[in-house]
């Protein structure tokens, strides 16, 4: 991978929507070329600064296999892996030219290790699709106190709440259907006490569609509804979130080997906060998840400064 820029006034900055159909509708993301030089605190200063739900920065990689390294940064801390700023970056790696797929996929160095992608289709119908570290449920069951506070008296679906990791830690609950996940008004304070408690990201909720049982049918607009809530590192409401999908995809195909959602679904995340996310889920003998959709750039300009 090719790290110069033409422009040498200083690192090329772009902003892509990601998981979305259609510019606006997905989850935005900052990304960073040719920073090789900024320390950590640059990073983190400018990930503060963008104030987005990440910032990430694309570096040459350490591993001689991997097409290039990602380092991703919320706002307050950097984490080792997230599905939205992984398909986003990958999604302006090739836009810039950075990388080209090599036998219909790249592979990505991160926090989480070597995670292959995959790459269908070129340009604005470009879908990329990244597999999700391997996911293993820790504890089952709705009888932590601090989730029944969160939950309270919510009607549940078919699967027990679950605390399950892969990459990232969260709690995992299915409700018992998608109006209720869609009207529900959570208690934020609650969920920021369980992920405290555990250690993790927080919860997120999904809720399978009347139609989510008839088979995979691509004309569907969406057979899950998920919403997440990553209290523990300091967001409310995550309007397209990657790994939270791809731990309750891995968490379906464990629990549903033969369900209709085993080999795969779409989901419709975000239109609580006024998004309309559309995330594709695979999963390739009911172990290995890919998590996808599309992106698209929307902004495309050099940092001029760096930060503070």
């Amino acid at each position: 991978m090719t790290e110069s820029n033409s422009n040498t006034s200083g690192p090329r900055y772009l902003q892509v929507d990601v998981f979305a159909e259609h510019a606006g509708g997905g989850n935005p993301l900052g990304v960073v070329f040719a920073a090789d030089a900024w320390s950590e605190a640059d990073m983190q200063r400018f990930a503060a600064w963008t104030n987005l739900v990440e910032t990430t920065f694309v570096l040459p990689p350490r591993d001689t296999r991997a097409s290039y390294r990602l380092r991703i940064f919320t706002p307050t801390r950097e984490i080792p892996f997230a599905g939205h700023p992984t398909i986003g970056s990958a999604h302006a790696a090739l836009e810039t030219g950075r990388v080209v797929p090599h036998d219909g996929g790249l592979l990505q160095e991160c926090g989480a290790g070597l995670l292959p992608i995959r790459v269908e289709g070129d340009g604005t119908a470009r879908r990329l699709y990244v597999q999700a570290p391997a996911a293993r449920v820790l504890r089952e069951g709705s009888d932590e106190p601090l989730l029944r506070s969160v939950l309270g008296d919510t009607r549940l679906g078919a699967l027990a709440p679950a605390f399950v990791e892969g990459g990232r830690r969260w709690w995992v609950a299915e409700f018992a259907d998608e109006a209720s996940l869609r009207g529900w008004k959570p208690d934020h304070a609650a969920i920021l006490a369980l992920a405290r408690a555990d250690d993790c990201l927080g919860l997120c909720c999904f809720a399978r569609t009347r139609e989510a049982g008839a088979g995979r049918d691509e004309s569907r607009p969406y057979d899950v509804v998920v919403r997440a809530f990553p209290a523990g590192v300091g967001i409310v409401e995550d309007p397209a979130s990657g790994a939270a999908n791809g731990l309750i995809a891995a968490y379906i195909a464990q629990r549903e080997p033969e369900g209709a959602l085993a080999r795969g679904y779409r989901v419709s995340q975000g239109r609580e906060m006024g998004h309309d996310a559309t995330i594709d889920i695979r999963i390739d003998g009911g172990a290995a998840v890919w998590v996808g959709g599309r992106s698209h750039t929307v902004i495309d300009g050099t940092i001029r400064t760096r930060p503070f």
